[in-house]
């Protein structure tokens, strides 16, 4: 793809800008793009729904715009040709999926039987698109440490994802006065975040130690106890965290997971890594967390 859009790019590059030759290659570039997005994809056999068509239409126009614009500024030894289409899309998608989009998108998904391949490939695409928008709030950050706060967060976005694809049926855009769909979406991870705090006891999820324990800690020794943690998972002195693993996967083990998670990757980069959905690998990494809770106490002596 890479070779495709520096050919592309180039070839632009030769005709004078607002010419028609000009404009004609932009067309072909914006189509490259897009054959990378990760919304507006049709079901397999199928067109794509009215909505995913608007939105694809209204995102190529916004993207067809940037690119005249911002092509003769564009500088390949500052950035690559991938990372700087990559950025151009990300932000026509942003800019388009506000919350009247959203909410269209949610409504059309109501009027598709349930248990319907159609409708749950619009479900996919509705998760993909309220995390493309940007409009996910991010409650009561001052409560927590930074680094527990974004474990913790992550998770509480996956459940409520999980609440919205379950219960979409539930959304009435109809309740109280011009009800936003991301309004009813925060309002769940809002109620999530919380819970979270009552459910996990670390910055892994059920902390490896408490959340309350290191809370209570000055931010030195909190860094230190998770520091100490991670060394702990990475040695694995007994074997117990290398022979946790997910049902025929011994490669997708406690340990690999865990320190995946150390190392700062998200949950979508783990998923791709083991080839393994989302909420197996969280809900395998949550009852690995409680199943050796006690090991970390005992050896991080905490009470």
């Amino acid at each position: 793809m890479s070779e495709r859009l520096e050919q592309l790019l180039l070839e632009a590059l030769q005709h004078e800008a607002h010419t028609q030759q000009r404009q004609f290659v932009l067309i072909q570039l914006v189509e490259e793009i897009l054959r990378s997005r990760t919304i507006c994809r049709p079901l397999l056999g199928q067109p794509l729904s009215p909505v995913q068509r608007e939105i694809y239409d209204q995102v190529k126009a916004h993207l067809l715009s940037d690119l005249s614009q911002q092509l003769d500024s564009y500088n390949p030894k500052q950035i690559s040709v991938r990372t700087w289409v990559s950025e151009l899309r990300h932000q026509a998608f942003r800019k388009i999926l506000d919350d009247q989009k959203l909410k269209q998108l949610a409504l059309e998904i109501q009027q598709h039987p349930r248990q319907t391949d159609l409708r749950r490939h619009l479900l996919g695409e509705l998760a993909e698109a309220i995390l493309l928008s940007g409009r996910l709030c991010r409650p009561h950050r001052e409560k927590f440490l930074p680094q527990i706060y974004e474990l913790l967060y992550e998770e509480a976005v996956v459940k409520t994802l999980a609440y919205v694809c379950q219960n979409i049926d539930q959304y009435d855009a109809n309740r109280g006065q011009n009800q936003k769909f991301m309004n009813w979406v925060n309002f769940r991870l809002d109620r999530l975040v919380i819970e979270s705090r009552r459910e996990f006891s670390e910055p892994m999820v059920q902390s490896l130690p408490t959340l309350a324990q290191l809370e209570n800690l000055p931010q030195p020794r909190a860094d230190f106890l998770l520091e100490q943690t991670k060394e702990y998972i990475e040695n694995d002195p007994y074997n117990i965290f290398q022979q946790a693993y997910i049902r025929d996967r011994p490669d997708a083990n406690f340990r690999a997971i865990a320190l995946a998670r150390f190392a700062g990757k998200s949950w979508e980069e783990i998923s791709k890594d083991f080839g393994i959905k989302i909420p197996t690998l969280s809900c395998f990494f949550q009852k690995s967390c409680s199943k050796f809770r006690s090991n970390f106490q005992d050896y991080l002596d905490l009470e």
